[in-house]
C-alpha cells in the first residue's frame, strides 16, 4: 500500500511504549516507517504548513535550585537558534513564564523549543511541571493558558525528560495536553536521557528538519543516524551525520569521550505526538 507513516492512538497502559524501538527480529520499526502518537484523530491538525524559513523561540535553563545542572543546554539552544535554524534564544534568568508569553506575543514563532527539566507525576495536574528559572514552573494544568493555539504553534519541542508520559487525567502528558491546547505537533520524551544524548538527538533533528517536509520523518532520520553509529562523541566533540560541522561539548561534559549513541536508550524515547506533518 506504499505506507510510509504510522499513527498510533494508544490505550491506557501502552502510551509509554517506545514504538520506535519495536523490533521484528531483523530491524527496528523506524527503519521502515516514520511514527507519531496521537491522543485521538479528532485532536489532530491535518493541515500542512511548511516550517522552512520560519523562526524558532529557543529557551532553557542549565542551572537549577533542586535539580541537577544541564550543562549541554546552552550549547543546545545556541546551536539550534544560530546555526541550524534562525531564531531567538533565552537562557537561565531569561527563561520565565512572563518572557515566554511576551516573546510569543511579540512574534508568532511557529516553533518553540524548551530545554530544561520536567517532571510528570500521577495525581493532580498541578503535581506535574516544566521547570523554568528559579522556583518558577509551568504546571500541567497551565498549558492551556500559554496561548499556543492563537496563532497555532506548529512544533513544540520539549527537550526534557518524561514529557510524553501520561495517565487517565492527562493522556500523553505535557505533549498530549499541548496538542489538545492547539499545538500541531510536539516532540517529547518518554524517559530520562543523558544530557549529551539529548543534545545529539536535537541537533540531528533540526539538521534533518531543515531539508524535509515531514517532521516525523526528520525525527526518524535523526534516530536512524544515531542507530547507525553516524552520531558519536570523540575528543570532546559531538560529530553528526551531516556536513554541518562539529559541536564542541561544554567543559562539564569533557569526560564524555568516544561514546557510541546507537543504543535505543539514546534515541527511542523521543516521540512525535500529534500530526506527523
Amino acid at each position: 500500500a506504499n505506507i510510509d507513516t504510522l499513527l498510533f492512538s494508544m490505550g491506557e497502559g501502552l502510551r509509554i511504549l517506545p514504538v520506535a524501538a519495536l523490533h521484528d527480529g531483523k530491524q527496528f520499526l523506524i527503519e521502515k516507517y516514520s511514527l507519531s502518537l496521537i491522543p485521538s484523530i479528532s485532536l489532530m491538525d491535518t493541515n500542512y504548513r511548511p516550517l522552512q524559513g520560519t523562526q524558532v523561540l529557543a529557551m532553557g535553563a542549565s542551572k537549577f535550585i533542586n535539580e541537577k545542572p544541564l550543562p549541554a543546554v546552552p550549547v543546545e539552544i545556541e546551536t539550534i537558534s544560530e546555526q541550524l535554524w534562525e531564531g531567538s534564544k533565552f537562557l537561565n534568568e531569561e527563561f520565565t513564564k512572563n518572557n515566554l508569553l511576551t516573546q510569543r506575543k511579540n512574534y508568532p514563532y511557529p516553533i518553540i523549543h524548551l530545554a530544561t527539566h520536567a517532571t510528570f507525576n500521577r495525581g493532580k495536574p498541578s503535581n506535574s511541571y516544566i521547570q523554568l528559572w528559579g522556583n518558577e514552573q509551568i504546571k500541567l494544568d497551565q498549558v492551556r493558558e500559554l496561548g499556543w493555539s492563537n496563532p497555532s504553534v506548529d512544533l513544540l519541542v520539549l527537550s526534557a525528560c518524561r514529557t510524553a508520559v501520561g495517565n487517565r487525567e492527562a493522556e500523553l502528558g505535557f505533549a498530549g495536553l499541548a496538542v489538545a491546547a492547539g499545538v500541531k505537533s510536539a516532540l517529547t520524551s518518554l524517559w530520562n536521557v543523558s544530557d549529551e544524548g539529548t543534545l545529539a538527538l536535537m541537533t540531528e533533528f533540526y539538521t534533518h528538519l531543515n531539508g524535509m517536509t515531514i517532521k516525523a520523518e526528520a525525527l526518524r532520520q535523526a534516530q536512524l543516524a544515531m542507530l547507525q553509529g553516524k552520531v558519536v562523541i570523540i575528543g570532546g566533540e559531538l560529530r553528526g551525520s551531516s556536513t554541518r560541522g562539529w559541536v564542541e561539548l561544554p567543559s562539564a561534559l569533557a569526560n564524555v569521550n568516544n561514546q557510541n549513541l546507537s543504543h535505543p536508550y539514546y534515541w527511542a524515547g523521543f516521540t512525535m505526538v500529534g500530526s506527523p506533518w
